[in-house]
Parts: C-alpha cells; sequence; structure tokens
C-alpha cells in the first residue's frame, strides 16, 4: 500500500479533500505521544490501494509548535510515497510558503490548488501549466467538495507512485557564503545519515538553530546506530 502525506494550511479545504477521497475508510486518534489529532484513511484508484495520512493544517515546517512538528516529522522520517500539498486558489501567495517548505524536503509533491470554484467566482485566474514549469511538480487544480479535477489528481497520483512523473522541485538559493556553510553542513550529514534523509533542508534547519529537529535526529540516530554516541560526529546546530 502506498504512503500518501496530506499536507496544508488551515482552512484550504485539506479536511473535505481527505474525506472526499476516504468516505468511511478512515480512522482517527492521537500521533504517538502527541495531543494532536491523527486521521488516515484509505482509497483504492485503478486497483491500487493507498493509504492517506491528513497532517495538521500548519503555515511552516519550522517546529514552531507541536503541529508544525508533526508534519514536519512524518514527511521527513516517515518517507510517504508522496505528499500534496493543498492550497486555497483564492490566496495562493499566503498558501506557497508551505508549499516551498515541502519542496525543500522531498521531490514526491503534487500541488493541489483547491476551491478553484471559489477562485473562478472572484475572477481569479491561475495557470496551473506556469506554476507547474516554475515549481518543477504537478500542479492540479480541483473543487475538494464538488470532487472536480479529481479524475486528473489521481491518474497523477498513480503515475507518480510508479515513478513516471519526474520532478525538479523549485529550491530556494541564497547568498555564496550561506550556501557555503549548507554544502558544508549537507557533506556532514550525509556522512552520518547517507541518503536517507533531505540533507539540504536538514542544513538548513540545523543552521537556523532548530534545536527540536537536532533532538529528533539524535533519536533516529539512537535507533539505527546503537552504542555509538551521535555527538561524536559534527552534525550540530553550531556548525
Amino acid at each position: 500500500m502506498k504512503k500518501i502525506a496530506l499536507a496544508g494550511n488551515p482552512n484550504t479545504g485539506k479536511s473535505t479533500l481527505f474525506n472526499a477521497l476516504t468516505g468511511m475508510k478512515q480512522h482517527t486518534g492521537n500521533w504517538p505521544g502527541k495531543t494532536v489529532m491523527h486521521a488516515e484513511g484509505t482509497f483504492k484508484h485503478q486497483n491500487e490501494e493507498f493509504l492517506l495520512v491528513d497532517l495538521p493544517g500548519t503555515y511552516s515546517l519550522f517546529s514552531n509548535s507541536t503541529d508544525e512538528e508533526v508534519a514536519r516529522d512524518h514527511i521527513i522520517f516517515d518517507h510517504p510515497d508522496v505528499t500534496m500539498v493543498v492550497l486555497d486558489a483564492t490566496s495562493l501567495e499566503r498558501n506557497l510558503n508551505l508549499a516551498l517548505q515541502v519542496l525543500e524536503i522531498t521531490d514526491k509533491v503534487i500541488i493541489c490548488i483547491n476551491l478553484i470554484d471559489e477562485a473562478d467566482k472572484k475572477g481569479i485566474i491561475i495557470n496551473e501549466k506556469k506554476m507547474s514549469n516554475v515549481l518543477g511538480v504537478p500542479v492540479i487544480k480541483i473543487s475538494a467538495r464538488n470532487k472536480k479535477g479529481f479524475d486528473q489528481l489521481l491518474n497523477t497520483l498513480s503515475l507518480m507512485v510508479k515513478g513516471q512523473i519526474k520532478t525538479t522541485p523549485y529550491r530556494m538559493k541564497y547568498s555564496d557564503e550561506v550556501e557555503q556553510k549548507i554544502n558544508h553542513l549537507e557533506l556532514k550529514v550525509n556522512e552520518v545519515f547517507g541518503s536517507c534523509y533531505p540533507s539540504r533542508w536538514i542544513a538548513l534547519r540545523l543552521l537556523d538553530g532548530d534545536e527540536n529537529l537536532f533532538n529528533r535526529l539524535k533519536q533516529e540516530w539512537q535507533k539505527t546506530k546503537k552504542g555509538v554516541k551521535f555527538d561524536e560526529y559534527s552534525v550540530s546546530v553550531h556548525s
């Protein structure tokens, strides 16, 4: 079964999309060790079954809250086969902040522009093909409550999980000084973890002093490298 993560800002219709896809085949609880609601469900398309995980609605993945930590950790450490990012068609500029952060983490991304019917009422025209060219991943316009665009979305999802869609996600570029520090820290991240995690994004977060991410990385290290102290290596928020 392929694992699909569903990310997005609050009030983008993300849960409406989740409910429309999974119907009654879903269950809820709390994320392990958290008070944050965890919802997942299954659906089928073209005889293939998918497990859809509805991540907490967040504005970023910077671990400023428990919701952000849960969403971030799932995308990084649980390795979903595809992450679908739901955007509000009437508030693209605000919503794209989260989308760009997800694109820093994984190249298996589909951008779902929801509430396209509301955008039409406001005279908002969205060129999804141009957005796709700029972002380097599929961009699909949908209306979750009317199931508009679902065929295209699900067909694209099916192709992506089969490896039949090549993506080139947009990545932010920084000053030469910052890029040098990123490259230096990336080498250390790769030395410790190999290709398990998105080294560039982790390097960026460690440079930003993300202690929560650093501590989670230590936990993951201890799971796989028992008896070896993580601190013996030079991956550090102080690098």
